[in-house]
């Protein structure tokens, strides 16, 4: 067991703002002060220089990705920022590297730790409360999907480094034996006929990705995290943050994320078809894409429960863990119904 994982959550938050104020020594400037944003994952920082300039410096956590893995991210968002894409600004060390490697002597453990230009505008919501009651979801859902669709085609035409590695959302990465965030099935919330239910689903589903294919038309690197906290909006411009989980999947997998945190809301309808028309106005959607949402809305569904599983925080499943359980549910049954129409 680490030193990192016998500290309760204020004690790795204090640990984790001591290593970055260490790590802010390999970028240029005079930084005045450090700021938590966000810790879920990642720890995310606000760094704010003395010319008042802000970036985001990020705290990699111990064990998800290897350091070829956060390389080729990083690429990978330059690659999108050269074709036009919305993302973070990269902003390399005093040495010219992606990555810091930052020790701290009180874990007895490393981090990567990287800085990212700081994106201006707001976020349209979060997966606990939706989408924001004054979003205009039509304008802001039909570029959504374009920006999406911009995103598959570039990176089907890129040529990657041969060195480039990250993790899949693929047959195996979504349902197989071990699954890329966990256990699904055995997440402690589900009752004995949910089990039922979510095993029932994962067989049905590997046949239903067989007839589905893969193809470079369907299947390409994905954000594979397009919920309304990573959407910013800056004036008319949508802007994308948070690649943590970017991978190799399908593209209607990044389209299920995008809708289900909206299942509840009223405008659902509305979303969804403002999503998949902005996405066929860049990338037209075969009768079959359309066919398969079922399918990914239910897949995205029980990787959020392996989420959920394999964290095993109190405070998040307290919060999630119903709301979850019962959508993915739900989710299932309407895809295994979809499977006999």
């Amino acid at each position: 067991m680490s030193v990192f994982s016998t500290l309760d959550h204020d004690q790795q938050v204090a640990s984790l703002q001591r290593l970055a104020q260490r790590a802010l020594a390999h970028w240029e400037g005079d930084f005045v002060s450090l700021e938590l944003i966000k810790y879920r994952e990642n720890a995310v920082f606000c760094a704010t220089r003395a010319d008042g300039v802000r970036s985001a410096l990020r705290v990699h956590r111990a064990g998800y990705h290897c350091e070829a893995s956060l390389r080729s991210e990083l690429t990978w968002m330059e690659q999108l920022a050269a074709g036009g894409i919305g993302v973070p600004q990269i902003i390399r060390t005093r040495e010219g590297d992606h990555l810091a490697h930052v020790h701290s002597e009180e874990l007895a453990e490393s981090r990567h730790v990287d800085m990212l230009g700081w994106l201006a505008g707001s976020t349209m919501g979060s997966a606990e409360q939706g989408i924001r009651a004054d979003a205009d979801v039509g304008a802001l859902f039909f570029e959504a999907g374009a920006v999406a669709a911009r995103i598959h085609l570039q990176s089907a035409k890129w040529r990657q480094p041969n060195e480039f590695t990250r993790h899949a959302w693929d047959e195996e990465g979504l349902v197989g034996a071990d699954p890329l965030w966990g256990r699904f099935w055995d997440f402690e919330m589900l009752d004995p006929h949910q089990r039922q239910l979510i095993q029932e689903v994962r067989l049905e589903a590997r046949l239903a990705l067989r007839r589905y294919g893969r193809t470079l038309d369907n299947f390409g690197m994905i954000h594979a995290d397009f919920i309304p906290e990573n959407l910013m909006l800056d004036g008319t411009r949508l802007q994308l943050i948070d690649f943590d989980d970017s991978g190799f999947g399908w593209h209607m997998f990044e389209l299920a994320t995008a809708l289900f945190f909206c299942l509840d809301d009223p405008r659902f309808a509305q979303i969804e078809a403002a999503l998949l028309d902005g996405y066929h106005s860049v990338k037209p959607l075969t009768t079959a894409d359309r066919a398969a949402l079922p399918l990914f809305l239910a897949l995205r569904g029980m990787t959020y429960l392996g989420w959920l599983h394999t964290r095993q925080n109190a405070e998040i499943n307290a919060e999630l863990g119903p709301l979850v359980v019962e959508r993915t549910c739900q989710l299932a049954r309407e895809f295994l119904d979809s499977t006999l129409n």
